[in-house]
């Protein structure tokens, strides 16, 4: 029996089109089942429509949508004819939600318990039994320290902490659905591992119905019964989990799929879709199917008129013609010269691009009253070398360090103790930098974040000539710097029009690539990539991926890239280096450390991504078993 059942469902909202107000359906006739007591995947990029489900159902969407056509049927009832204020009163009780960014769903101001606690009184829970219930909902969760969570606030927790409420706090009162909202995104494989298994056993606890947005097929084909490949407001394909990742149908869940890289070895580039997906205008004017611009195997009747999703035996559908033949592998080039470029060798004879010589990091901890001020210890001593051209890969779980490493290479903090040198260098650092931007520059995780809203694009790229130390560079004019701004986004892949956008024309992936572009301005030796792509698109991902490789085999730059994603580290990098609790506890060639793991934290790494193919079981690190306690670090 289906709890919640969407017929026939459109969604539409008026753009502006040549002067015209037109009507632009950015969900288009939904047709999807949930039955009670199953999981549901809600599979696509950004900007297909996933969260948009979720906003129909609860009854927020933005100003200006409005609901053309169908039905929202929950338990028999139409939620469009309701009344707003049965409706609101339905969420929390009956229907719940969690974010995508535990942070965001948390008031900072607000400790858990006086959040926890607004929330049970919401669903019924009398003030008297609030205490027990909150603490049992947090130990099935996982956090087995209840009192103590209670009392703090969201800053003194960690993401996957924080996400665990937030499904502690979703499942109370025992809705009868949930929608999660891309509850793993940015968080490491470890932990990425441990609420998709929390989440599994609340809803096998407590039979409740799930829909789980995300943008990783593996993670829904092996958490998920059924799933719904979503593209362009339209569901492309549907079928059972297994069927779906192991057999897809369309065209678009073949890209998908081959577009993220898995931790079988690589042979071959992974697979880049052109163009981009639709937006409002061309909702307004496109006919036809709207995956036709991007599609391989394109056909004249492709664009002539709407595909229907048309069933295709055991539960199976999808939104594409009968004609079109069953495709296998998408992914093409030469093997052979893939490799080749992956692998590209350091020039013979040259000094490393970096080296780590017994280096440590520690900052003070709190004042004591008549104690010593204890010092927290994020790095162990270490010691490492990046040879020219090399793709360094640095893993682990939040909180082993990464990052911080990370910072030390590019020399944004000084060490605590040991030393970091940058041999054949030949440029003095400036004194507010250790390490001269000509050596090393870094890309951050966020591409928001590093690029001044304010500024074109042009003006971004070439921002480190406006320094003194580089004014010989500048040339005679803006003209100069302009050239080469086109010059550096024609590098990365971005048309030369670019250079007069502002950073909030452009998409998520466009802004990383202009970040590759400005750090690859004064051609740097080595480039430190935090978390480049954590969060994006897997089409946006393949296309950074190969860029690096290119520019690898291009200009010989040397790369320090840090990751949680294990597949994709495996992918682009021919060495990695395993950190824990700020140890390096295992490194060597990518291909062998993975295949072959020494270390127990690695192995537990690797257990936590799910399998290639949904015919593998995925048996990650039980909650009740915690990570193993770091080793001695292997031998270099």
């Amino acid at each position: 029996m289906s709890l919640l059942s969407l017929r026939n469902l459109t969604l539409t909202t008026d753009v502006d089109v040549d002067g015209r107000r037109l009507p632009a359906a950015v969900l288009r006739g939904i047709d999807l089942d949930i039955p009670e007591g199953r999981m549901l995947g809600l599979v696509g990029e950004s900007g297909a429509g996933k969260s948009m489900l979720g906003r129909m159902v609860s009854g927020t969407l933005p100003p200006g949508f409005r609901i053309a056509a169908g039905a929202i049927q929950f338990r028999g009832a139409d939620l469009n004819q309701m009344a707003p204020a049965q409706r609101r009163d339905m969420l929390g009780r009956q229907i719940a939600f969690i974010p995508q960014e535990p942070l965001s769903g948390l008031n900072p101001a607000l400790t858990v318990r006086q959040q926890l606690f607004e929330h049970l009184r919401h669903v019924g829970i009398p003030a008297a039994q609030r205490e027990s219930y909150a603490c049992a909902r947090l130990q099935e969760v996982g956090l087995t320290d209840a009192p103590g969570m209670l009392a703090r606030y969201p800053h003194q927790m960690s993401g996957g902490q924080c996400q665990r409420i937030l499904i502690a706090m979703a499942f109370c009162g025992d809705p009868a659905l949930i929608f999660a909202d891309e509850p793993t995104t940015a968080l490491d494989v470890i932990t990425q591992a441990q609420i998709m298994r929390v989440l599994a056993d609340q809803q096998q606890r407590h039979r409740t119905s799930v829909v789980l947005v995300t943008h990783d097929l593996r993670l829904a084909a092996h958490v998920c019964d059924t799933i719904a490949v979503l593209y362009a407001g339209e569901v492309v394909e549907f079928g059972s989990a297994r069927q779906v990742l192991d057999t897809p149908l369309h065209p678009y869940t073949r890209s998908l799929k081959e577009s993220a890289p898995g931790m079988e070895a690589p042979t071959q580039a992974l697979r880049t879709l052109p163009d981009f997906m639709p937006g409002l205008r061309d909702f307004a004017t496109l006919r036809g199917c709207r995956f036709a611009s991007r599609c391989p195997s394109r056909q004249a009747a492709c664009d002539a008129q709407e595909i229907p999703l048309l069933e295709r035996g055991g539960e199976r559908a999808a939104r594409c013609l009968p004609s079109i033949p069953s495709l296998g592998s998408m992914a093409g080039g030469d093997s052979a010269a893939f490799l080749a470029m992956r692998a590209a060798p350091a020039a013979p004879g040259s000094p490393p691009v970096v080296t780590l010589t017994e280096v440590a990091l520690s900052y003070p901890g709190r004042a004591r009253l008549f104690r010593a001020r204890p010092r927290l210890q994020i790095l162990q001593p270490l010691s490492l070398a990046v040879e020219r051209g090399e793709f360094l890969g640095i893993v682990g779980e939040s909180g082993s360090g990464k990052t911080s490493l990370a910072r030390l290479i590019a020399g944004m903090v000084a060490p605590t103790a040991g030393r970091i040198a940058y041999p054949g260098s030949t440029a003095r650092p400036p004194r507010a930098c250790l390490a001269d931007p000509r050596d090393v520059q870094l890309v951050f995780q966020n591409p928001d974040s590093a690029l001044n809203p304010r500024r074109r694009v042009g003006e971004l790229v070439t921002q480190i000539l406006e320094s003194g130390a580089f004014a010989e560079r500048a040339g005679s004019g803006p003209s100069q710097r302009l050239e080469m701004a086109r010059r550096l986004l024609a590098s990365v892949g971005l048309p030369p029009e670019a250079v007069d956008r502002l950073p909030s024309q452009l998409s998520g992936g466009q802004k990383q690539r202009v970040n590759i572009a400005r750090a690859l301005c004064v051609t740097p030796r080595l480039i430190v990539a935090d978390e480049i792509v954590s969060g994006l698109d897997v089409s946006v991902q393949a296309l950074i991926l190969n860029l690096l490789l290119r520019l690898k085999q291009e200009l010989g730059i040397a790369l320090v890239f840090v990751s949680h994603d294990l597949a994709v580290v495996r992918y682009l990098c021919t060495r990695v280096l395993v950190l824990h609790q700020g140890r390096i506890v295992e490194q060597g060639p990518v291909d062998q450390v993975f295949d072959q793991p020494q270390h127990a934290y690695t192995r537990a790494l690797i257990a936590a991504v799910p399998p290639d193919s949904a015919s593998r079981a995925w048996a990650p690190v039980p909650l009740s078993a915690p990570a193993p306690a770091s080793a001695q670090p292997a031998a270099a």
